[in-house]
């Protein structure tokens, strides 16, 4: 019997990938997000073994993620991976550009609705005794990151949250890792108003090298991995070195949007 995977963010980039990953290598997946490409992703990802469940659902509230926690219980079949990778990001002076309701948004997608759903898929696998979840955090998650604090921020919560509970559930069977990539070529630049800034304008990686890194790291065990470039784990190495105000400096200079200039 083939296993049951749930990703969130599925529609494009990264989460599309992982979900093409799960597919590829014995499980059935749901998918989810909340823009219209879903059903796109859905077409993308069948034709092959895998049965593949789109549901669209929006994060950023509480009823909507309890929604997607109860089409997934009505498959009736234990989840046996989750890729926790739904994000998105806001670009700006944080007093002078981001209206408040972007900010909370934001952590409500990336933060608020990944605690929702651990707390919902975690309880099961440590029942059963079996389980992994894949949660992305970033190498935005090593470093202040002016210009768009409150993704950062939420990286970093996303990277210590990972970690912690994968520490709570280390005689469970169950694992938890962590997915940090760099820039990545996908809809988030565009879509957090970052075009204009020089990460968005530099070279990429590939959302399908950083799933398969992702997806290989999760079945492993592994705590977490930077993936994509050499570049990503010389710049997380590097930035251990330099004090905060520094890091938040280097990161600074590629996030600030040139109409500030």
């Amino acid at each position: 019997m083939r296993q049951l995977a749930l990703v969130t963010g599925a529609s494009s980039g990264i989460g599309l990938e992982l979900a093409r990953q799960f597919a590829d290598n014995g499980f059935d997946v749901i998918i989810t997000a909340e823009d219209d490409e879903l059903a796109a992703a859905e077409t993308s990802l069948a034709g092959g073994e895998a049965v593949v469940r789109a549901v669209k659902a929006d994060l950023s509230t509480y009823d909507g993620v309890e929604g997607l926690w109860s089409a997934v219980a009505a498959a009736g079949r234990p989840l046996d991976a989750v890729a926790l990778n739904a994000g998105i990001g806001v670009n700006g002076d944080f007093t002078r550009d981001i209206p408040l309701e972007d900010d909370l948004r934001l952590i409500a997608v990336n933060v608020t609705a990944v605690v929702h759903l651990a707390k919902r898929v975690l309880p099961a696998m440590v029942e059963r005794g079996a389980g992994r979840v894949l949660i992305t955090s970033s190498v935005a998650a090593t470093m202040p990151g002016p210009y768009y604090a409150t993704y950062a921020a939420s990286k970093a919560f996303l990277q210590s949250f990972a970690q912690a509970v994968r520490f709570e559930l280390k005689d469970t069977g169950v694992s938890v890792t962590a997915l940090q990539p760099g820039p990545t070529d996908t809809e988030f630049f565009d879509r957090a108003g970052m075009d204009d800034t020089k990460v968005a304008q530099a070279k990429k990686d590939d959302p399908a090298e950083v799933a398969k890194d992702g997806f290989e790291a999760l079945m492993a065990g592994k705590d977490h991995v930077i993936a994509g470039s050499v570049k990503n784990k010389a710049q997380v190495a590097g930035g251990k070195l330099l004090p905060e105000t520094a890091r938040a400096g280097l990161h600074a200079a590629q996030t600030k949007p040139d109409k500030d200039d």
